[in-house]
């Protein structure tokens, strides 16, 4: 990896410098679990950035995230709608099912990775209202998608809106949160609407090993402590974790280091022309290159996924050299 231009995830990329110093200054004694003093700001912090009243928790990954935050949306009879190809579908494991003890995953289909409330309710409808079929409590989007699309405004009230009147709880998978909102202009209320449950992301824009699970009704963070617990992600330094979270809100770092990943993203895509599968509003790149296109872009140093039989996948990260976006943007031109 070293000697490549790395596109491959912005899980690969390093933690950033601030992260690093955040957790080099926690490195005293203090209150274990979630007893210390960071860990008590972040509550504060995160009802100041999205502008509503919340309770946070830190655990140490996305997946654990995304599970516990829907544990308070859906019993273990219920169902969540997702997107058939939504990460906590395709890439967790079964953690949903492990963690909501059995609960059900409802696939809606939508462009991008996106979902639509006419989507999910096509899904739903045909479900009887009786104790022999599985019913929808909740729903999940991912922000952005994983086809790196971000969900407008209009398009999250208008989710969020259906959910309330289907009685359905909201969750939203932010892996990649900070890159939406960058996206739509840096606001983190903006992106998140008026969503129940978020998992904000961290680790893909700079963290090390550090998530939150942000609840908009604060009341069910009593329970999300003890399922936290119970799930093994009650770690019992929690301050390094605290300081991770709150480096990557100190001066807005979730968002400076989001806006260079989608920037160069940007770069690369001015390169890539009708190549492109998704529109690229995010820091993710899906592009239709042959099997010798791909080995081309290879042989130049240049690492990434393949997406299938006929398309790459690239992401950018908040340490993207400019200079290797621009190369690969000017890679893909040229074959």
């Amino acid at each position: 990896m070293t000697k490549l231009k790395p596109f491959l995830s912005d899980n690969a990329a390093p933690v950033h410098p601030n992260v690093w110093e955040a957790m080099r200054t926690a490195d005293s004694a203090d209150n274990p679990y979630d007893g210390d003093a960071l860990s008590a700001q972040l509550d504060a912090r995160f009802t100041d950035l999205f502008g509503r009243e919340c309770a946070a928790l830190w655990v140490a990954t996305g997946t654990s995230a995304n599970c516990l935050a829907l544990g308070t949306l859906c019993q273990p009879h219920g169902g969540v709608v997702c997107h058939e190809e939504a990460h906590i579908e395709v890439d967790e494991g079964g953690a949903p099912g492990f963690y909501l003890h059995g609960a059900k995953l409802i696939h809606a289909s939508g462009d991008g990775a996106k979902l639509t409330p006419a989507g999910i309710a096509a899904v739903i409808d045909p479900i009887r209202d009786d104790v022999h079929q599985v019913q929808a409590h909740a729903i999940s989007i991912t922000q952005a998608s994983e086809y790196g699309r971000s969900y407008t405004p209009q398009e999250l009230t208008a989710l969020c809106d259906f959910a309330k009147t289907r009685g359905l709880g909201m969750h939203m998978d932010g892996a990649r949160f900070a890159n939406a909102a960058a996206f739509l202009g840096g606001s983190a209320a903006v992106a998140a609407g008026d969503v129940d449950s978020l998992a904000f992301g961290c680790i893909k824009n700079g963290a090390m090993s550090a998530e939150a699970v942000i609840l908009f009704d604060p009341d069910r963070a009593a329970e999300v402590k003890y399922r936290r617990k119970r799930a093994g992600h009650l770690q019992c330094k929690g301050r390094y974790l605290a300081a991770q979270i709150l480096a990557m809100l100190n001066g807005d770092l979730w968002l400076s280091n989001a806006r260079h990943a989608n920037a160069a993203a940007q770069e690369i895509a001015a390169g890539c022309g009708d190549r492109l599968m998704h529109a690229v509003e995010a820091n993710e790149l899906f592009v239709r290159l042959s099997g010798a296109e791909r080995d081309a872009l290879r042989s130049q140093d240049f690492a990434f996924y393949d997406w299938g039989d006929d398309a790459a996948r690239f992401v950018t990260a908040w340490d993207t050299r400019a200079e290797d976006a621009a190369a690969l943007g000017k890679a893909i031109a040229s074959l």
